[in-house]
């Protein structure tokens, strides 16, 4: 029944048969005779097979695996043993039902039951008689039908009779002999059955043909024709065989021809050693040779010497030949101690950095003092920094410039979307295909042991069940591990501490924490509207002039030009989108040129926007407010910084919080906290508390798509909701950011000076943040914020006090 119920081949059944003398598979004419006169019952219980038939006289051992199987099987052996085998029309199905199986099959008696380890049966069964299905009587648990017998007499003995027997024997004797996986024994058994209904369905039986066919002879009442079919299904069996037999002949041709090769191989190679041709003994000679010019330590040197050895003695035919040498190879291509000299020059290097990128002083000066150290002790191991920012700041072009400076070579290696260990460890060399990893292959293209190496977006290395690429990491960026830098296809230590690496990131904590631990992070934040305006002019218009070919003279773009373009067609924190969109303006003008039409070489503002299209974004400006409970935050995003607006309002209720404007749950926090303070300071903030019991609070943060979190709008919410509780309106041009604590305390947050450029975009004039937040003010560029009055504060009540209006 189903994918439980399979016959075992030929070879199965008469293993478990060898000892059991009763139940080899032939049939004397009595046996036969008590087969044809036994009394069947009416009913049935009916067993399915999946992939073969019984036919009466043949016996077969069956596996029973499924529950309402082996429920049949014990309910027949309780009974008299007889049950009735039917095959499955159609083998895929699991659980068949009545309409799923042959209306003809066999009755058979269970001879012997087997309990196997797994708990399955392995049941030995014969069969007795054909018979009809009239009428399923059940189908669950397990088929149960109303049968008509089906008679199979002897034919009369005649020369045609004994003919067909002559070719089934000569048939069958011929195919067991053809195929390799049937025992002899099958041979010995076929020549002894005298019966010519037994022997056709004995051989029916154990054919390797398909359940349809046999099902067929199963169903032909007339045995002339059942033993014609079976001559037909012999035939093809054994061409089949033949054909088979006759290709693995000719594999073996084939491969004897392989070995005749091989010999011509190693002849021809012997002609061209005499004639002077480089052969497998010429190319470990080079090898050697170049192995003497190199300037390696001992224990590396004692070990080439050691694969070179192993290569001699190998068998250039053999596979592993190629990988050897490529190995050797490898070893000889690196730089084990060709370091190139470093020549650090300071003002040269700030010169270099200067040229290369505007602005980012404090990373310059960063920079500057590791190549100062660097200097002073050349023997000093070099740093690791990883430079963290927005995309398009300039973070892999620091490399490049820092490589420059010092004078040594730059290599790059991207790490977005590593998931495989091996990426950077390398395959042992005992694979097919194996290479060293990404790190030993750039070094090797590099030529030198020490060159400025940049891990590009090291952020968003992966993992997979090939291995976690992040933790192989950790050797690579450990000072007191990288001497010793294995690699799996290289199989000894490099030496890997005199690179100076330096990774970059978008986003600081998704680098693996123990990365983080071994690296000195460098944070580099987003242009300014000015810097940006600055990078403009100096790098990105005159490089967009050159890659279409045109001259400065072509095309002038003003400062208010620039900032039209970074305010209205960019947002982000870097400057590649910027770049895009000069290089948008460039092409237009690059296009008139080859029109030869009239065009303006100072475009203003409204060409500008001829030229670009409507602009896609606009600059947030302060709102002038004379409604209580709405305040001027201010918020740091991805691509910069931005003002907010926080409202508030008073509703019937009894003292609820309503919070709105998709924020997260830090947000919601800080507004709970808000709420909790102004309960609990209601006297002294001039707020009756019996207005909790009558009112609730509605908080809204507008622009309700944007997810917005963070604990930097804590003052904000509370200045909101004091001004909807009491009535006092804010003071005009004022923006605020700061956390707020149950004792009423502002902490600093940060994003300050994103925020304060953002404040300053939008036209406020003034700027309340906590006191420890000075430092952050006192760093940025004091062009950047003139006309921006800054005041500093501690606790909650000095915000209400500058921020409400009497």
């Amino acid at each position: 029944m189903g994918k439980d119920m399979k016959v075992a081949n030929e070879q199965v059944l008469f293993d478990m048969l060898n000892d059991e003398a009763e139940m080899i598979p032939l049939l004397s004419p009595e046996d036969e005779k008590k087969l044809q006169d036994a009394d069947i019952p009416e009913v049935l219980d009916i067993l399915t097979l999946r992939n073969n038939i019984l036919l009466p006289g043949v016996v077969i051992p069956i596996s029973v695996g499924r529950d309402q199987s082996i429920e049949l099987i014990e309910a027949v052996h309780k009974k008299d043993n007889i049950l009735g085998v039917v095959a499955q029309t159609n083998p895929d199905i699991e659980i068949p039902q009545s309409s799923d199986i042959y209306k003809i099959g066999t009755a058979a008696k269970i001879q012997r039951i087997i309990k196997m380890p797994d708990g399955n049966l392995t049941v030995i069964i014969q069969g007795i008689k054909r018979f009809r299905i009239e009428e399923i009587v059940q189908e669950k648990p397990y088929i149960q039908a109303k049968i008509v017998t089906l008679s199979d007499p002897n034919p009369a003995s005649n020369k045609e009779l004994k003919a067909l027997v002559e070719s089934i024997k000569e048939l069958a004797i011929k195919a067991i002999k053809l195929n390799q996986n049937i025992p002899s024994e099958a041979t010995f058994a076929i020549e002894n059955i005298n019966s010519p209904v037994f022997l056709v369905n004995f051989i029916t039986s154990n054919l390797e043909a398909d359940v349809a066919k046999k099902q067929a002879l199963l169903e032909t009442d007339d045995f002339k024709e059942r033993a014609l079919g079976l001559i037909k299904i012999l035939d093809e069996e054994v061409q089949r065989l033949e054909l088979k037999n006759d290709i693995k002949n000719k594999t073996r041709k084939v491969l004897d021809q392989q070995s005749r090769e091989y010999f011509l191989h190693q002849e021809m190679r012997t002609i061209q050693e005499e004639l002077g041709d480089v052969g497998p003994a010429q190319e470990i000679e080079e090898l050697r040779l170049k192995a003497e010019k190199k300037k390696w330590q001992p224990d590396v040197q004692a070990h080439f010497n050691k694969e070179l050895k192993r290569l001699k003695r190998m068998n250039p035919q053999a596979p592993d030949f190629g990988v050897q040498r490529n190995y050797l190879e490898l070893m000889l291509d690196l730089p084990w101690n060709n370091l190139s000299e470093d020549k650090i020059d300071l003002k040269y290097a700030k010169k270099i950095l200067d040229r290369d990128h505007f602005g980012l002083k404090d990373v310059k000066k960063r920079i500057l003092e590791y190549l100062a150290v660097l200097k002073i002790k050349n023997d000093m191991k070099s740093p690791i920094l990883c430079l963290y920012g927005p995309p398009g700041v300039g973070k892999t072009s620091l490399g490049k410039s820092i490589a420059e400076a010092v004078g040594r070579k730059y290599v790059r290696m991207s790490l977005g979307g590593m998931k495989d260990e091996s990426e950077i460890r390398g395959h042992r060399k005992t694979y097919i295909g194996a290479m060293p990893g990404r790190i030993i292959q750039s070094i090797k293209k590099a030529g030198t042991s020490n060159p400025v190496f940049i891990l590009d977006e090291i952020d968003k290395l992966g993992s997979s069940h090939r291995g976690d690429p992040s933790s192989a990491m950790l050797e690579v960026l450990d000072p007191e591990q990288n001497s010793e830098f294995y690699d799996n296809f290289l199989e000894i230590g490099y030496d890997l501490s005199r690179v100076m690496f330096i990774a970059t990131a978008n986003y600081f904590y998704d680098i693996p924490w123990a990365l983080r631990d071994r690296m000195e992070i460098i944070p580099i934040s987003g242009y300014t509207i000015e810097e940006k305006i600055e990078i403009a002019k100096r790098h990105l218009l005159p490089k967009q002039l050159k890659a279409h070919g045109l001259q400065e003279k072509d095309l002038k773009l003003g400062k208010k030009q620039l900032k039209k373009i970074i305010e209205s067609y960019t947002r982000e924190s870097g400057v590649r989108g910027l770049d895009k969109t000069l290089a948008k303006v460039v092409r237009n003008v690059a296009k008139s040129i080859a029109m030869e039409d009239t065009y303006p070489k100072k475009p203003n503002l409204k060409e500008i926007e001829k030229i670009l299209g409507k602009p896609k974004f606009n600059i947030a400006e302060y709102e002038d407010n004379k409604v209580p409970g709405v305040v001027t935050g201010l918020a740091w995003t991805r691509v910069g910084g931005d003002i907010l607006f926080i409202e508030s309002i008073l509703a019937k209720g009894k003292g609820q919080l309503h919070l709105t404007g998709n924020l997260g749950q830090v947000m919601k926090e800080s507004a709970q906290i808000a709420l909790a303070y102004i309960k609990a300071k209601a006297g002294k903030l001039g707020i009756d508390p019996e207005v909790f019991d009558q009112y609730q609070i509605h908080v809204h943060v507008p622009e309700g798509a944007t997810p917005k979190d963070g604990p930097s709008a804590g003052i904000t919410m509370l200045t909101s909701m004091v001004s909807a509780l009491t009535g006092r309106k804010v003071k005009p041009n004022l923006a605020m950011t700061g956390e707020i604590t149950l004792r009423g305390k502002v902490l600093p947050v940060g994003g300050i000076k994103e925020k304060i450029l953002a404040a300053k975009r939008a036209k406020i004039k003034e700027i309340i943040l906590s006191e420890r937040n000075k430092k952050d003010v006192a760093e940025i560029n004091p062009d950047y914020i003139k006309g921006l009055k800054f005041h500093y504060v501690k606790k909650m009540e000095e915000v209400l006090e500058m921020a409400l209006l009497d």
